[in-house]
């Protein structure tokens, strides 16, 4: 008489639940697993696989102990829900491209923007505005983004951290002292600091024709105030960056390191110590 082998009793790896626990579960063997990750329910396999996919019904998920990729169907949809489905992955997709496009063309109309601007208010309003009307448009859609960038470029040349470096090879020509570095502006790394440059860079349009009104109001072109504002603007605020870098550079030259202050209370450890030193020698 043939001996019936038994089969191993199933238990879920995942909710360790067993067969006899509950008789209506439906069991899944997904992967080359043998023993006790052999089986599991249906449903704690789609609980683990919506935790492991994250959103993406498409993604392939393998067994965390063989790895073995589970092999998932869906039903079959209709032509409807099929082409909303394309849609969906469509718009995907492109969403990525699409928003670079607009962050892209929000910043290139705002240079725009503020070209038009800076234009009326160095030349003029109405005769900036003349000269705008009359100008090729194509010319405009090129040539106005360019001031901004112009600006901010410009910004960018510290001819002042040039001057200090001349100023001091010159007066420390020879010297056998340390010599620190040129301090930056307003601290270390501040030489990258985009927020600073930006803002110096657009607002300098404004104080130069703030300048230029008040030094220069004899001027009768607004164009000229301008030019000579913003040359003032410049020069005198270098004057002043280089005096303060030179300061700060004399101050950082001129740093002394103090000893440290031993008092009472370090004396006696340290004669303590000794003494400990000398009784273990003896």
């Amino acid at each position: 008489m043939a001996l019936v082998e038994e089969q191993p009793e199933k238990h879920c790896w995942v909710c360790f639940a067993t067969e006899r626990d509950d008789c209506s579960a439906e069991w899944v063997s997904p992967c080359r697993c043998k023993g006790c990750t052999k089986w599991i329910h249906q449903s704690c396999l789609q609980r683990w696989l919506d935790e492991k996919q994250k959103g993406n019904s498409g993604g392939a998920v393998s067994c965390p102990q063989c790895g073995t990729e589970y092999h998932i169907t869906f039903p079959k949809m209709g032509p409807v829900v099929y082409f909303l489905q394309q849609i969906d992955k469509a718009l995907s997709r492109a969403s990525p491209f699409a928003a670079v496009g607009v962050v892209v063309g929000t910043v290139y109309w705002s240079a725009v923007t503020y070209g038009a601007v800076t234009v009326m208010q160095v030349v003029g309003h109405k005769k900036g505005l003349y000269a705008m009307e009359r100008a090729d448009p194509l010319f405009l859609l090129m040539g106005l983004p360019t001031i901004p960038v112009v600006l901010v470029l410009g910004k960018m040349i510290r001819w002042e951290d040039y001057i200090v470096r001349l100023w001091q090879k010159c007066y420390y020509r020879g010297s056998t002292r340390y010599l620190p570095h040129v301090p930056g502006d307003g601290g270390a790394g501040d030489h990258l600091s985009v927020s600073r440059t930006l803002c110096g860079a657009l607002i300098f349009p404004s104080i130069a024709s703030m300048v230029g009104r008040l030094l220069f109001r004899r001027m009768p072109s607004n164009l000229q105030r301008t030019i000579l504002g913003g040359i003032a603007f410049v020069l005198i605020k270098g004057v002043l960056k280089v005096y303060f870098k030179q300061q700060q550079y004399i101050i950082q030259a001129n740093r002394h390191i103090l000893n440290y202050p031993e008092t009472n209370g370090d004396e006696q450890s340290q004669g303590g110590e000794e003494d400990a030193e000398d009784s273990g020698n003896e």
